[in-house]
């Protein structure tokens, strides 16, 4: 190879290792001026608004007045004047237990008392005779004394025969069973020929049907906030309304009211034992039943809402990330109050005119520059209407 071809060569060598040095070069230096990458985010307002805030719980219903009937004397029932599940009014016949022994002591009390009679008759009469002699001195001071002596008992056993008449008289009586109460009578009434005990066997049970108790176990926290003060304000009203839903998911036309409260806390589940009370003049509910208990309660005027969606829990703080005015991401920690549907209170951390971000947040971290897009709540399907599953449930 002549000396010319090698400078050839050699130029052509030396301008490729400069291009290709050039564009490594220039490369590289793209590289560092680019600018970072903006975290993609969606983001919307928060809502201001007065909001309802629904509690539920399990309930069942119960009659304000249940009586066991049971007859005051012994003897088989021998004639029935209802069936099981009558209506029934108070001092309405039910039952007729036998009554011919009842009878028998009647008229055998009676004649005790005639019996007492005739010796009061005969002891007043002694009494008169021995007080004349006394007087003429035939007889002595003890004579006499005896004789006043078996007046006053002759008067005794003829308060004793009068009792006994009174009450074989009540016992007859007794042998018809009345109904105490105005109600509903139970199925299991016993059939004619039953032997009843006096006192003992239970002939029906008799319960009110009109209104009823509708009774549920609520939180201590729950008792405070909603029910101990609307019942200390009786006649006034409350913030919130009480309904109930039935086993077949429909609801009860008519509202309830909180009438009593258990005098202690359950030491095992924490809640206080209530009975609500419900109008129930069609008779649909019945003793036994179970409820949904709802207790939807209003919020009050511009409550501030957060969507759950947008919620951060790090060990025991909680935050949300927020769309700062530089377009950086941005932490604030909250705190919040009840669940409303797909939100929650806001009691502190955020004010209204914050964005807070809803979707993008994995592995977010505060400070980021971000490329938000804005959304609603209906593009998000959120709700402030109570799911399913609904806020402290017990």
């Amino acid at each position: 190879m002549t000396i010319k071809n090698k400078k050839i060569i050699g130029a052509i060598l030396a301008t490729t290792i400069f291009i290709a040095s050039s564009f490594t070069a220039g490369c590289g230096g793209n590289k560092q001026a680019a600018a970072p990458a903006k975290v993609p985010v969606k983001a919307m307002n928060l809502l201001q608004e007065s909001t309802p805030i629904t509690y539920g719980f399990s309930g069942q219903v119960q009659a304000v007045n249940e009586v066991q009937v049971r007859s005051k004397v012994g003897g088989a029932v021998v004639e029935k004047y209802i069936n099981g599940g009558d209506s029934v009014y108070a001092g309405q016949a039910l039952f007729k237990i036998d009554s011919r022994q009842y009878e028998t002591a009647v008229l055998s009390a009676k004649a005790e008392l005639l019996k007492s009679e005739v010796n009061l008759r005969r002891a007043q009469e002694n009494f008169e005779r021995n007080e004349r002699l006394y007087k003429a001195q035939a007889i002595s001071q003890q004579t006499l004394s005896n004789s006043r002596a078996d007046l006053d008992s002759a008067l005794a056993a003829l308060e004793a025969s009068k009792i006994s008449v009174r009450k074989a008289n009540e016992n007859l009586a007794d042998t018809v069973v009345y109904s105490p109460i105005d109600g509903r009578a139970s199925l299991n009434d016993v059939a004619v020929g039953t032997y009843a005990a006096a006192g003992s066997t239970t002939l029906l049970t008799i319960g009110t049907i009109d209104p009823v108790y509708v009774q549920f176990n609520i939180s201590e926290t729950d008792y405070l906030n909603i029910v101990a003060k609307n019942m200390s304000k009786r006649g006034q009203g409350g913030n919130y309304t009480l309904s109930i839903i039935l086993s077949n998911g429909e609801e009860y036309p008519f509202k309830g009211t909180p009438v009593e409260a258990d005098r202690s806390l359950s030491q095992n589940s924490a809640s206080i034992t209530v009975k609500a009370i419900f109008d129930n003049p069609a008779g649909i509910l019945l003793p036994g039943m179970f409820a949904h208990v709802s207790i939807v309660k209003d919020s009050g005027a511009n409550t501030l809402l957060v969507p759950e969606r947008a919620i951060q829990q790090l060990l025991d703080q909680t935050f949300v990330l927020t769309v700062g005015s530089d377009g950086k991401s941005v932490s604030k920690i909250v705190e919040l109050d009840e669940k409303v549907g797909s939100y929650y209170i806001v009691k502190s951390g955020l004010s209204p005119s914050d964005i807070v971000i809803v979707e993008g947040l994995t592995n977010l971290q505060a400070g980021k520059d971000l490329a938000v897009t804005m959304v609603t709540a209906e593009e998000m399907g959120f709700s402030t209407k109570a799911s399913v599953n609904l806020v402290n449930e017990s």
